[in-house]
């Protein structure tokens, strides 16, 4: 287990049938469609990318404002704006296509036959790895949320795309039920590759001088360091319930919030709020990774993932 003295130690990770350089992504949503980071860090850097959530045609989203920060964090209600599959796999794809770095789509659809129609038409085109599927927005009027707090909705959104799509498929579930193993084990007996968590937490702020909410939309998805303990906990309780990857995110913003939840057993993590606290947060997160590994003599990161179970296991007579 201990590496040998100067080398550097091996960040690759699995997820499934899907190979990454190192366990550090982008969080959909949070980094645009990938190339509008190019100019502040190395993309080939980075394990994977998780574009936007795309839908059949270009959807405006909410009215602003659309974004406040709260305490440890930040309300969100973009309601999923985009520019369609068409313009993606023309405009953005070939240009990603120059990174060495994996490419994930997250996919979205009002309906059931919206989202299967998406994943067939992305399919169609080289360079993406893997359909995320939002089925756990809180920030539209249908689908989203309503099919990922059901576990025979997430059960029938997935198995759609499953069948729809030659590609690994990735379900993307909310914190916002009452419990996440149904939905989880849903998400895996219809058929995904594996499952990511957690989406954004409802949350609500009010202007105390003009006693109105703070978002047009109302309502918004809570995201950052404050959620990050119900992530952690979320994942944890996931990977307790699915024999599938588990793909961990949720206030990441340092390489230690990083190594939590791959301790608990997550097979790779997504950064979201943190890029808009620092664009570098990735990088600063792999290379933190890289110095923990080498101080503590660990060769692979293989061996701190899912090592919670090993020291619990210690503490049984």
């Amino acid at each position: 287990m201990d590496g040998e003295s100067g080398s550097m130690p091996s960040l690759a990770v699995c997820v499934g049938d899907l190979r990454f350089k190192n366990p550090v992504l982008l969080a959909s949503g949070t980094c645009g469609y990938g190339i509008e980071y190019a100019p502040y860090l190395d993309l080939n850097r980075l394990g994977g990318i998780v574009i936007k959530g795309i839908s059949l045609e270009p959807r405006p989203g909410n009215p602003p404002p659309r974004i406040i920060e709260t305490p440890s964090g930040m309300l969100n209600a973009i309601g999923l704006q985009n520019i369609g599959w068409r313009k993606l796999v023309t405009d953005y794809l070939p240009r990603l296509a120059d990174y060495e770095t994996r490419i994930i789509v997250n996919i979205y659809g009002h309906t059931i036959e919206e989202y299967r129609e998406v994943a067939q038409r992305l399919s169609e085109h080289p360079g993406i790895c893997a359909l995320e599927i939002n089925v756990s927005c809180p920030n539209v009027d249908q689908g989203g949320l309503a099919f990922g707090t059901d576990p025979s909705c997430t059960f029938q959104v997935t198995n759609a795309v499953r069948k729809a799509t030659h590609l690994p498929v990735i379900t993307k579930l909310s914190p916002n039920v009452t419990d996440i193993r149904p939905i989880a084990k849903a998400a895996e007996d219809a058929g995904a590759n594996a499952i990511s968590l957690i989406n954004t937490l409802l949350g609500l702020k009010v202007d105390i001088k003009t006693r109105r909410p703070e978002l047009a939309n109302i309502t918004g998805g809570l995201s950052g360091p404050a959620i990050r303990p119900v992530a952690l906990r979320m994942v944890w309780q996931a990977l307790k319930t699915v024999n599938i990857p588990v793909i961990g995110m949720g206030g990441i913003i340092s390489w230690n919030d990083a190594l939590e939840f791959l301790i608990v057993g997550a097979s790779a993590i997504q950064i979201g709020t943190g890029l808009f606290v620092d664009p570098l947060c990735p990088i600063r997160i792999l290379e933190g990774m890289e110095s923990f590994l080498n101080e503590a003599g660990i060769e692979d990161i293989s061996h701190v993932i899912g090592s919670f179970d090993t020291a619990m296991s210690k503490d049984e007579p």
